[in-house]
C-alpha cells in the first residue's frame, strides 16, 4: 500500500479494507470468474444494491473519507489485484483479466443522484481512478494477458493502433509499465514471472526465424526456392523490423564491429584496461574513446556529436576528477550518460538527443552505442530499460507510424538485449 497513508486514515479505514479484501479473496477462491466479474461490477460499477451488507457499508465508509480522493486508487488497485493474481496462474482463467479490467469503461458519469452520500462520491472516485497511473499500468497488463492468451503471433500493427498495444513485445519495459510504487511483491513476482516466458518466446522465435532464412538463402543459392520438391515452411519475421533491418541489426549485435572484435569483446577490454586507470579523469577520457569508435567519421561525428558527447563526461562529477577511479564512479557516471543520451525525466521527457541520434546515426547504431554502455556497467542495465520506458510512456496513445523512430529503438534494443544478455546464441551469424 501506498507508503504516504496517515495514522488518522489507517485508524478510520484499515477495518473496512480488510472487509473488502477478505470479501473479494472468499469470492475468488469460491467462484468462477464470470461470477467474481458480475460481483465486482455490482459492488464497484453500479454504485448500489450489493446483496452483502456488510460489505457495502465498508465500501461507503471507505468512500465517505475526506482522505478517499487521495487513497482510494490504491485500495481499488489492491482489489483488482486480488482477483488478478488468483486468475494469473491458470491459463483458463486469465482471459477473465482484461474483462475485469474493462469494467471500469461502463462506470457511468459521476451523479449524487439516487446514491446516498458516500455510495454518490463513488462514481467519481472510480473516475478519478481511471486517470491514474495505477489504473494505465492495469490497462497494460490487460494487453500483455490478452495478448498472452491469445497466443498472439508478432504480426504487423495496424496504423490506427495506439503505440500503447505494442506492450506486450517489449518485457524489457514490464518493470516500470506494469508495476506501481505500491505495487505489492506478489504482483511483482507475477511479473517477473510472465516478462521471463515472453522473452523466452520471443528468444525462441528470433532463433528458429534467423535460422529459417538463413537456410532459405542456403538452398535458393544451391538449387531454387524449393528443395527437392518441397516447399520451406514459411515462418514469420518476430520483429517489427524488415528483414534487412532486422539481419544489419543482428550482425551489428552479436557480429564483428571494430577491429574484428564483438560489442561484448570490447566491453570486456574495456573493463580490463580500468582496473590500470589511475583516476577518475583518466577514465572518463578512457571512455569517451571507447563510445566515440561506434559513430562513424562523418559530420555529423566530427563536428557535433562528439564534442557534446566530450562536454558532458568533462561536466559529469568534475570534484571526483582526481579521485581513484572505482565501481561507484562507473555506475553513476554510466548512468548520467544515459540521462544524456535517452531522456532524464519523465516530467519533461527533453529527449533531442535521443532523436538528433537517431535521425543521423540510425536507430541500430544508436542501440550500439547504448550497449556499449551496459556491457560495461551491467548495473544501469534496468536504468537504461526505465529510460525508454519513460518514452514509451510518454508517446504511448500516439500511432506508431507517428513515431516510427521509436518503435525501431526499441524493437533494436530487444534485439540487442535479447543477443547480449538472454539465452539466445546467434553467434553463427558472425
Amino acid at each position: 500500500m501506498n507508503n504516504t497513508w496517515t495514522d488518522t486514515y489507517n485508524r478510520q479505514t484499515h477495518a473496512e479494507e480488510q472487509i473488502l479484501y477478505n470479501h473479494l479473496l472468499q469470492v475468488v477462491q469460491t467462484e468462477q470468474p464470470a461470477e467474481s466479474i458480475d460481483r465486482f461490477r455490482l459492488l464497484f460499477v453500479c454504485g448500489g444494491g450489493y446483496p452483502d451488507r456488510t460489505v457495502a457499508a465498508a465500501l461507503e465508509t471507505i468512500a465517505a473519507s475526506k482522505y478517499a480522493e487521495q487513497e482510494f486508487k490504491y485500495i481499488l488497485n489492491r482489489c483488482c489485484h486480488i482477483l488478478i493474481n488468483r486468475w494469473q496462474p491458470y491459463p483458463a482463467k486469465q482471459k477473465a483479466i482484461p474483462e475485469l479490467i474493462a469494467l471500469f469503461e461502463l462506470v457511468p458519469k459521476p451523479s449524487a443522484s439516487g446514491y446516498s452520500r458516500a455510495i454518490g462520491r463513488l462514481p467519481k472516485l472510480i473516475h478519478q481512478f481511471t486517470a491514474s497511473e495505477q489504473y494505465l499500468t492495469l490497462k497494460r497488463l490487460a494487453q500483455v494477458i490478452a495478448d498472452n492468451s491469445a497466443g498472439a503471433t508478432n504480426g504487423k500493427t495496424p496504423a490506427s493502433q495506439a503505440l500503447g498495444t505494442l506492450i506486450p513485445r517489449y518485457p524489457y519495459l514490464w518493470s516500470h509499465c506494469l508495476l506501481t510504487d505500491d505495487s505489492n511483491y506478489e504482483q511483482q513476482k507475477i511479473i517477473k514471472k510472465i516478462q521471463a516466458q515472453k522473452q523466452q518466446q520471443f528468444e525462441i522465435d528470433l532463433s528458429q526465424y534467423v535460422a529459417h532464412q538463413v537456410r532459405k538463402a542456403q538452398v535458393a543459392r544451391r538449387f531454387t526456392s524449393i528443395s527437392f520438391g518441397r516447399p520451406i515452411q514459411s515462418i514469420k519475421n518476430p520483429t517489427l523490423l524488415s528483414d534487412p533491418e532486422l539481419f544489419f541489426a543482428l550482425k551489428q549485435f552479436v557480429g564483428k564491429v571494430e577491429g574484428g572484435n564483438t560489442y561484448k569483446q570490447l566491453a570486456g577490454r574495456f573493463r580490463a584496461s580500468t582496473s590500470e586507470t589511475q583516476s577518475y579523469r583518466s577514465f572518463k577520457n578512457d571512455l569517451y574513446e571507447y563510445l566515440i569508435s561506434t559513430i562513424s567519421d562523418g559530420p555529423y561525428g566530427k563536428c557535433q556529436f562528439n564534442q557534446k558527447l566530450y562536454k558532458q563526461l568533462q561536466s559529469t562529477f568534475p570534484h571526483s576528477d582526481d579521485r581513484k577511479f572505482n565501481e561507484v564512479l562507473m555506475m553513476r557516471t554510466c548512468s548520467q550518460l544515459l540521462n544524456f543520451l535517452v531522456v532524464e525525466s519523465s516530467q519533461r521527457p527533453n529527449h533531442f538527443v535521443f532523436i538528433d541520434l537517431i535521425s543521423n546515426l540510425g536507430p541500430t547504431q544508436t542501440t550500439g552505442l547504448l550497449l556499449k554502455i551496459v556491457l560495461i556497467c551491467d548495473k544501469v542495465k534496468p536504468y537504461l530499460e526505465k529510460r525508454l520506458a519513460i518514452l514509451f510512456g510518454h508517446y504511448e496513445f500516439r500511432a506508431p507510424e507517428a513515431v516510427l523512430w521509436l518503435v525501431k529503438a526499441l524493437e533494436n534494443l530487444n534485439l540487442a538485449l535479447s543477443t547480449n544478455f538472454g539465452g539466445v546464441d546467434l553467434s553463427f551469424l558472425r
